[in-house]
């Protein structure tokens, strides 16, 4: 009987060494349920370097506007020749923060949003062409979603409004064992800065980083019991050797 007792107390704390997490929660919006956030559509996204930007000129007056409406083609060096479908130009903001337009020349459109950005250029164009219209994409506006999640990715953005919300969801939802609070990096012309978003308060519609921007990257955290469960994957045969081991001097000791 006092074997079979030092054998359950051995096995009791082979399973405290592998199972002592507590559980944690893991539902989204849990805190805050009868606050109302506002103002949150006044996000606009502003241009930094290396955004590259499709800008169409359009007028009634097709002939005034085709200088600032270049095509972008290939070349073919052997015959000379133009390959390939003509496309719309696109201006990449260089690290000066400025494109270079036709006509008009560098433009410095660096912290502008896309409305200041189409005013600027309007203006410019008002010498050369009458009753203008300027419209505006950025191209390559895409966010990371890494870490505990369904599948992690690059994902580009159609338009300029994306939050953390919407990234998270692009990647299938976090895994079950994902913390509930996770992070933001973002490139700044300080250098990286990290933002902190809790899942599980309806205070992250504040968050400076619940809007996303160019090349933000989501991270979400294993949870500790994710953790834990591979440090026991890794070290089970470790612990079942040590255990047997005790198990057997118990046993010698209490004959």
């Amino acid at each position: 009987m006092f074997k079979i007792r030092i054998k359950l107390i051995a096995l009791t704390l082979l399973i405290g060494f592998t199972s002592c997490v507590s559980k944690k929660s893991i539902s989204y919006f849990q805190n805050d349920k009868e606050v109302t956030y506002k103002n949150l559509t006044k996000f606009e996204l502003k241009f930094k370097k290396d955004d590259l930007l499709l800008i169409n000129v359009l007028s009634e007056d097709l002939e005034a506007v085709k200088s600032f409406n270049l095509p972008s083609v290939s070349y073919d060096v052997v015959s000379n020749s133009v390959s390939g479908m003509p496309k719309q130009q696109n201006y990449l903001i260089d690290q000066n923060g400025e494109i270079i337009f036709p006509v008009l020349g560098k433009l410095k459109v660096e912290g502008l949003t896309r409305i200041e950005t189409i005013e600027l250029i309007t203006k410019k164009l008002k010498p050369f062409v009458k009753d203008v219209t300027v419209n505006i994409q950025i191209q390559n506006f895409k966010v990371n979603v890494l870490g505990d999640v369904r599948s992690p990715g690059m994902f580009l953005v159609q338009n300029e409004r994306i939050t953390v919300l919407d990234a998270i969801a692009l990647a299938g939802d976090l895994n079950i064992s994902g913390e509930r609070i996770i992070e933001v990096k973002r490139e700044t012309n300080k250098g990286v800065t990290t933002g902190v978003i809790d899942l599980k308060s309806n205070k992250l519609y504040m968050s400076p980083f619940y809007y996303l921007q160019q090349n933000d990257v989501v991270y979400v955290n294993p949870n500790k019991a994710k953790i834990q469960s591979a440090s026991y994957n890794q070290n089970t045969g470790l612990f079942i050797s040590i255990t047997s081991v005790l198990i057997s001097l118990i046993s010698i000791l209490a004959r």
